[in-house]
Formats: C-alpha cells, sequence, structure tokens
C-alpha cells in the first residue's frame, strides 16, 4: 500500500511539473520569421497579446526578403521591387520605405523597344517592336474585358495562354516569345498556359496602387522594412540585433502535434514548445514539401488545395564585369535577349543609376530554366550567359569575374521565390488554403486573395491572420467560415451568358488605342 501511495504522488507530481509547464508556455507560437510572420507578431502584440514565441529556421529574420554580398556591394536576391506606387490607394510597403529613407529608383522601362537584341546579334529595328508590342497590348485588353466577365468564384476560369488563342495571337517567334516573357513570366514567373486569367489580369497590385515599380538598392537591404517592424516589439540593440527571447533562429519546426485543448511544436533539435495556437507563415512550398509534419494530418481538402497553387521559381543571376561594355544612360537600363528558346537569360539590367561603377549585370530567368540552371555549377551558368552577352555586344567583350546565382527551389526553408495563382484554383479553394485547422492558423502571402506573391500582400495577409486569431483569443469568436462553393449549373449558366456578351461586345467594337512606348512597368517586388 505504501509503495502504490508513493507512485501516486509522484504521478500527482509530475501532473503539477507538466501543468506547470503547460502554464509557462506561450499563448502563441508563430513559424517563420519573413515579413508575414513578423507582421503577424506585430498585428498580435499590438492587441495585447504579447505571450509570443517566433521560431525562424535560418539564422535571421526577413524570409524572401534578403541581400547577399556581392563583390563589394549588398544586392537583393530575392524581393527587390516596391511594385503598385502613384495609384489611389498608398501601398503600405512604400510607406515603409519612405519612412526608413530607403535609397530606391523609379524603373526605367519606357524605351524598351530600342534594346531588344535578335539571337544571333544586332538590335530589332524599334519599330518591328514596337508592332509586336502593340498586339500583345490588343490582347491584353481583349483578356481584361474577357476576365472581368468570368463570374467570381466559379470554375469558368481560363489561362492566360487561352486567352491568347481566342484572339489568335499565341506568340511564335523569337521577338513575340521574349515580349510575352517580359508581360507574363517576368511578372508571375510562370508562363501564361498555367497562369489564372481572372486572378491576374488586371493585377489588383497595379490597379489598386499604381502602375509604377520602385527598384530597392539601399546597402542596409530591403529586408530592413522586417526588422524595423520586429523592432516596434522585440527588443533589439542599437545595431538592430535581435535580443529578444521570444525568437528563436535556428528553430526547424518539423512536428505539430495540434488537439482541441493545445498544440506541441517539435524542432529538428529535439526541442518541444507546448502553446494554445501556433500560426504557420512558411511558403506554400514548404508546406507542399512536407517539411512540416501535422499529428493528426491536415483533412484531404485542405491539403488538395495547397498542393494545387503554384509555387514558381524567380532566380537573379548577378554578373561582375572589369569594366563596362554595355549602353548606358537614359532608357538603356532594361534590355531583352530574344531566343528561340523561350526564356533563355531574357531580361537583363544595369545598375549603373543604382551602383555607378560597379560593373555589374543582372539577368533573370524563372521557372524550368531557373531549375535547370539551380542543378548545374555556376561556371556552366557563367559560361551560357557569356555567350548570351557576346551574341548581344560582340565577342570581344570581357569575360565575367565574378557570379551569384540564388537557389531558391532547392532550399528547404523555401522551395521556391513566390505564389502564384495557376489555373484550376478558384476561390473557395483558396480559402481553403488561409483556413485555420483547429487551433492551426496560416498566413503568408499565399494567403493573401488580391496581392499574392508581393511583399505587401505578405504583409497584409499577417495583419489578417493575427485579426482573425485575436478575435478567437479575446472575443471567443473562433469560428471561420468559407462561403459555400456555388452551384456549378449556375456558375456555367452566367459564365456563358456574360461571356457571350463580352465576346459580342469586344467583336463589336474596334480597337485603336494609343500605344506609348513604355514596356511594361511591373517587375518585382514579389516575396
Amino acid at each position: 500500500m505504501r509503495t502504490i501511495a508513493i507512485i501516486v504522488a509522484l504521478l500527482l507530481i509530475s501532473n503539477v511539473i507538466i501543468g506547470a509547464f503547460a502554464v509557462a508556455g506561450p499563448k502563441v507560437i508563430i513559424v517563420g520569421a519573413g515579413m508575414s510572420g513578423i507582421s503577424t507578431a506585430k498585428t498580435l502584440s499590438d492587441a495585447g497579446i504579447k505571450d509570443i514565441l517566433i521560431l525562424e529556421a535560418t539564422d535571421r529574420i526577413g524570409g524572401r526578403m534578403r541581400k547577399a554580398s556581392f563583390t563589394g556591394l549588398n544586392v537583393e536576391v530575392g524581393a527587390n521591387w516596391v511594385e503598385g506606387v502613384n495609384g489611389l490607394e498608398i501601398n503600405p510597403i512604400w510607406e515603409m520605405a519612405n519612412k526608413l529613407h530607403l535609397t530606391k529608383f523609379i524603373s526605367d522601362l519606357h524605351n524598351i523597344s530600342s534594346n531588344t537584341y535578335k539571337e544571333n546579334g544586332g538590335l530589332y529595328l524599334r519599330s518591328e517592336v514596337d508592332k509586336v508590342i502593340k498586339e500583345a497590348n490588343k490582347v491584353k485588353i481583349f483578356g481584361e474585358k474577357l476576365s472581368k466577365s468570368i463570374p467570381p468564384d466559379s470554375h469558368g476560369d481560363i489561362s492566360i495562354l487561352a486567352s491568347q488563342r481566342l484572339e489568335d495571337l499565341v506568340p511564335s517567334t523569337a521577338l513575340e516569345m521574349v515580349m510575352d516573357y517580359f508581360n507574363y513570366d517576368y511578372e508571375f514567373a510562370e508562363p501564361p498556359r498555367v497562369t489564372s486569367l481572372q486572378k491576374t489580369i488586371p493585377l489588383p497590385t497595379f490597379a489598386n496602387f499604381g502602375k509604377e515599380a520602385y527598384f530597392v538598392a539601399d546597402q542596409r537591404g530591403f529586408e530592413s522594412l522586417v526588422y524595423d517592424l520586429a523592432g516596434h516589439f522585440l527588443r533589439m540593440t542599437k545595431n538592430s540585433s535581435i535580443v529578444d527571447p521570444r525568437l528563436l533562429l535556428g528553430k526547424v519546426v518539423r512536428d505539430i502535434r495540434h488537439s482541441m485543448s493545445g498544440v506541441t511544436v517539435t524542432t529538428e533539435d529535439g526541442s518541444f514548445y507546448d502553446t494554445d495556437y501556433v500560426i504557420i507563415s512558411v511558403s506554400i512550398g514548404v508546406l507542399q514539401s512536407k517539411l512540416i509534419k501535422f499529428k493528426p494530418g491536415l483533412p484531404q481538402w485542405k491539403n488538395l488545395a495547397i498542393c494545387q497553387f503554384g509555387m514558381s521559381v524567380y532566380t537573379k543571376i548577378f554578373l561582375k564585369f572589369p569594366h563596362k561594355f554595355w549602353p548606358d544612360g537614359e532608357g538603356t537600363e532594361y534590355f531583352l535577349y530574344a531566343s528561340e528558346r523561350r526564356g533563355y537569360y531574357p531580361v537583363w539590367q544595369h545598375f549603373e543609376k543604382q551602383f555607378p561603377g560597379a560593373n555589374v549585370l543582372l539577368v533573370t530567368v524563372t521557372d524550368e530554366e531557373s531549375r535547370r540552371i539551380e542543378r548545374q555549377p555556376d561556371s556552366q551558368t557563367k559560361a551560357e550567359a557569356m555567350e548570351v552577352l557576346r551574341n548581344m555586344f560582340g565577342k570581344h567583350i570581357p569575360e565575367a569575374t565574378d557570379i551569384l546565382v540564388p537557389r531558391w527551389s532547392s532550399d528547404r526553408f523555401f522551395k521556391g521565390s513566390f505564389s502564384n495563382w495557376p489555373l484550376g484554383v478558384n476561390q473557395y479553394e483558396f480559402d481553403q488554403i488561409r483556413a485555420p485547422i483547429g487551433r492551426v492558423y496560416f498566413t503568408g502571402e499565399h494567403t493573401s486573395e488580391h496581392y499574392n506573391g508581393y511583399v505587401h500582400g505578405a504583409y497584409l495577409a499577417g495583419i489578417d491572420c493575427a485579426n482573425v486569431l485575436i478575435k478567437c483569443i479575446k472575443y471567443k469568436t473562433c469560428e471561420y467560415k468559407i462561403k459555400p462553393k456555388d452551384s456549378l449549373q449556375q456558375n456555367i449558366f452566367l459564365y456563358v451568358l456574360l461571356t457571350s456578351m463580352s465576346l459580342l461586345f469586344i467583336t463589336v467594337v474596334t480597337y485603336s488605342p494609343k500605344v506609348k512606348n513604355r514596356g511594361n512597368k511591373r517587375h518585382r517586388e514579389r516575396i
């Protein structure tokens, strides 16, 4: 009997200890310290929920807003542009960048038709490029009207490529393909054949915030916006080093056990943390990769929605030269290479305005070319880029002395650059992506309904997610409603009716837009 009494006493003591640990655990754990995770944490803190813990897998905050040292310069390997400026609404990222006085330059794209190179050398005639731009604009106008005719939340969406086919203007020549790439792939990092027309044409970022884009060239890095945001609720030193115990770096979350009573988060080093709620702010690419295991597993509908969404790859390759050999001055910052192989080292940029005398070029590749380049040594990539440059500028240009090739797709903590809304995902399925599962909440740029893929999308999504959780914690309003899927028959009827009316209108009206040679103003502020 005495032995049994001792065992009972020990069990009671252990329960008290476990209870003490549970009480001592943070109210909310946030997985990931990118823009969305930090935005979420700040919003919770502002609402009085300061008992939080942020677990970040890498050795820094900022996520896909990341600078790298390259031949004495800090360059942005991730997000680089503030996109959507000088419109009716103010982009919150633009406000933040101005508050910190970040060095930034408006993107000079107005003269792209004078800077488009043939595959085997020489420039296209400006009139020849302008003709292609005019045809592309015609298709875009058609696509915008068609997009607006598709009923919301329906399965009537089509790809951008399908809208081009409807107008019988599918790019086929090298020149047409590079302009098509510049218009779409350079923005979404995936080709028109997989990109949703309804969700990208017109693009809410530019429709709401303005059509201008600014290139961030500040040596503090674009990531300084995230550090500034973190400084509002985390303790920092004068040199912006975070010393708050509520942020833990190098903590790779691998296991999340959740129930009606709480959540236990386990990291790769064997540490575990009990909490009431957890917010997942990793990229959708990481969610697709199953780096994090959920126990019990996520519902099938949740997994299906996550796996259907696109995670694109956008690779900015930097090359350093002993001296400049490319044209500079007004109207030369961007130039295109029109290869018969679509997407082969197509979009180039010099930094004579941003980094005078640095002699650095940037070339951007995306999608399958990005994945191919990630698998090969940098020496091979440099050789390919040099061959393209020699085709454009001659055989006697100097060899690049240095190269920097980011590898977003193969990095297990990112698995890509930013999300893209693909054909086949409607509003109902998108709502499923962001829906909480019990005490597990989800945020990230991919959960921003109108601004997925952008820095401002990540920032606003963090605020939205935090507000949903705040209602649950403070007011016990924890139900998250997803609008029911519309009747398929109703969708088909509305789609056929509205599309027929739209196509009739497009057919009757003769378009003769004034085409200014301004190129495409959209550029990468993507995450």
